[in-house]
């Protein structure tokens, strides 16, 4: 396959740059537009995510606390 064969999707992120930065601001508004799937995460990304989402909560529950005895 050639580089003029390639489909457009193929195109690095370098030649991706270049061609928004050529753009028209109302091109460059409607290709904005178009909508961005979400990514597949992995099992140890999922299980990150939701480490992160309890420590979160294990410290808004802390500093409430502090706050909360601290005002006692």
């Amino acid at each position: 396959m050639t580089e003029a064969q390639k489909p457009a999707s193929s195109a690095n992120l370098s030649e991706e740059e270049l061609v928004l930065s050529t753009l028209e601001p109302d091109q460059l508004a409607e290709a904005k537009k178009q909508p961005i799937p979400r990514r597949r995460l992995t099992a140890a990304e999922l299980l990150v995510l939701w480490f992160l989402r309890i420590y979160l909560l294990f410290m808004m529950v802390a500093i409430v606390y502090q706050a909360w005895t601290s005002a006692r």
